[in-house]
């Protein structure tokens, strides 16, 4: 590492000592990191905030605190503790690789990235936080943070996604061999506080006067970001059937989205609304006049609302009967809680 490499991180380590972060899965200064802790917080943490993330987290780990605990779960309380954070793959993920874990590990992580990397779900970007966080592994480490701080400090104009080639080396250039983890954590931290996407605050950062996007006087402007196109709209109905003070609920498919989550049953999601096709059970199913409307991450997706009433002599329908009184336990994805929200005030 040449002199300014190594200025940059002896600067922003100094500063992390005082101003990290407290955080339920981060070790205190001394203590021996958590590898279950580490993984389970930089899974959570992919495409979720912190602050959504923090009261699951501790959820979590009151009720799994081991990988042989974890192991041992059941899919569906998994996917049901999951429910509202996105992503569900990456819970069954959590499992899979609970169970490699435990199956060929010893109920040990692997200390290194490359061996981390043959465990389901984990990724680059999953197995380099994990080896440098838990294990003290020199490993480049880039999440959307760092690559911002990143492509300032070193003025990398060229458009995301092309861009992540020559971020991902300019930060093998500046991450030390000792202290691997805390500069990985440190170069997140500075990038949530300080080297934020508006308005970054440059007078109080550490790495300002090795900054060239801050020389450029226009930092705010780095990253570049390709000109998203627009998500394509899809269209479908969610059916209330109620019995009594029930409520039907199936399991969907464990493959595709959503997959092995409860849900309000709805049949195929299209270009244009389907009305009441697909239709769980005959019965007198009434159409309201609201949408619910959900955004994914490749489509956007507005919901028509249908209900209906069954008595108990009606033939048997498959799925789960859930109480109404209770259906935030069922663990329903947020766009069917969204939509049981908007039945229920309007039934």
């Amino acid at each position: 590492m040449d002199a300014k490499r190594f200025s940059h991180a002896h600067a922003l380590l100094h500063w992390y000592d005082q101003h990290r972060r407290t955080l339920p899965w981060r070790s205190a200064p001394g203590e021996t990191p958590d590898p279950y802790r580490v993984w389970l917080s930089e899974v959570m943490l992919q495409q979720t905030t912190v602050a959504a993330v923090t009261p699951r987290f501790a959820a979590w780990v009151a009720r799994w605190p081991s990988f042989a605990d974890l192991a041992r779960a059941e899919d569906a309380d998994v996917m049901a503790a999951w429910a509202g954070l996105g992503y569900y793959a990456r819970a069954r993920n959590l499992v899979a690789c609970a169970k490699v874990v435990m199956a060929e590990h010893g109920g040990a992580f692997p200390r290194t990235e490359a061996t981390l990397r043959t465990l389901p779900g984990l990724g680059a970007y999953t197995a380099a936080a994990v080896a440098a966080i838990a294990f003290g592994e020199r490993a480049v480490v880039v999440d959307a943070n760092v690559e911002r701080v990143v492509a300032r400090l070193v003025a990398i104009s060229v458009p995301l996604p092309a861009a992540r080639k020559a971020i991902r080396a300019a930060a093998d250039t500046i991450t030390p061999d000792v202290r691997a983890g805390d500069f990985a954590q440190a170069m997140m931290d500075l990038g949530s506080s300080l080297c934020t996407v508006r308005a970054p605050k440059c007078l109080l950062c550490p790495l300002r006067e090795g900054c060239e996007g801050f020389a450029g006087g226009a930092p705010e402007t780095l990253p570049v970001k390709a000109k998203k196109a627009a998500k394509p709209q899809r269209f479908g109905t969610i059916f209330w059937l109620q019995r009594g003070d029930d409520v039907l609920l199936v399991t969907r498919p464990d493959t595709g989205l959503l997959g092995g989550m409860r849900a309000l049953p709805t049949g195929v999601w299209g270009d244009a609304p389907p009305g009441l096709a697909d239709a769980p059970a005959q019965a007198d199913w009434r159409l309201l006049d609201a949408t619910v409307a959900h955004g994914f991450t490749h489509f956007d997706l507005q919901l028509g609302l249908a209900i209906a009433t069954i008595d108990a002599h009606h033939p048997r329908i498959d799925g789960q009967w859930w109480p109404v009184a209770d259906l935030h336990n069922a663990g329903l994805p947020t766009v069917f809680a969204k939509a049981a929200s908007k039945i229920r005030s309007l039934s």
